[in-house]
Parts: structure tokens; sequence; C-alpha cells
């Protein structure tokens, strides 16, 4: 396929190119807790695994060790689906703790602002209605009084 001379030297054309090419994640990153979990949940698969395998080709060699080799390997494979079963609680209890991010929208602060002025004038309403105020003068606090 033929290119276009764009007047530049050949060497420019190429640094113009990049091979790396930073595009945004499709899903946000995990958190520091639940990702150390299946960090952890990885490695002690990987260790019952390749402990699995080793036990079974003791014991295809008919060596003693094919028996310890095989204990072990049922305690490391119950460790690491309790490392899994971890990373799901770890995952649960992270989204339920700081997983929600809580920020009124500009919608619900209006709404919350229209319920308070309608408190207030009702509060108002009602204390203009009674026969004597007790308590404190109304001081408006924006006159800087």
């Amino acid at each position: 396929m033929h290119r276009a001379f764009s007047g530049q030297p050949f060497f420019m054309e190429l640094q113009e190119r990049t091979v790396w090419v930073e595009e945004p994640a499709r899903r946000p990153r995990m958190a520091d807790p639940v990702r150390d979990a299946a960090v952890r949940a990885g490695l002690l698969s990987a260790v019952a695994l390749v402990q699995a395998l080793v036990g079974v080709v003791l014991a295809a060699g008919h060596s003693w060790l094919a028996a310890p080799v095989l204990v072990t390997t049922v305690v490391t494979s119950v460790v690491a689906s309790w490392a899994v079963l971890d990373v799901w609680v770890t995952r649960q209890v992270w989204a339920q703790r700081d997983g929600v991010v809580s920020s009124p929208s500009s919608a619900a602060r209006e709404r919350r602002a229209e319920r308070r002025r309608a408190r207030r004038a009702e509060r108002g309403r009602r204390a203009a209605g009674s026969r004597g105020r007790v308590g404190r003068p109304h001081i408006p606090r924006h006159l800087g009084v």
C-alpha cells in the first residue's frame, strides 16, 4: 500500500505514529482490598494446581512422596477455596461500605430547599397566628446583625 508523500522526512513520519495508544478502561479499577484478596486467591489457586500436578506425577511414578503431597494438596485446595470466598466477601463488604458515592444532584438539592422553605413558611404562619410569641425575636442573619 502506498502512502501519500507529506513532504516530511520518513523518520519524522515514523515518530508521529505511536506503538502504544492509551485507551480509557471499560470498567473502573477494583478497590485495593478486593484486588489484594484476588491476587492472594490467584496465587493460592496456582499453588494448589501445581501441587496437584506434582502429586499426580509422583503417584504415577509410585513414589512414597505421593501420599504426603496429595494430603497437602487437599489442604491447599481448601485454603484456596477459602481465599476465593474471601474475594467475594471482601467485594461485597467494600461495595456496601465504600462503594457508593453519595452526592445529591442539583435537582435533589433544589427539592430539599423547597421543602425547607415550605416548613419555614408554615412555622411562620403558625407563629403569626398565635397570640403571644414566646422566645427571642427573629433576627435575620443575612443582614450581618
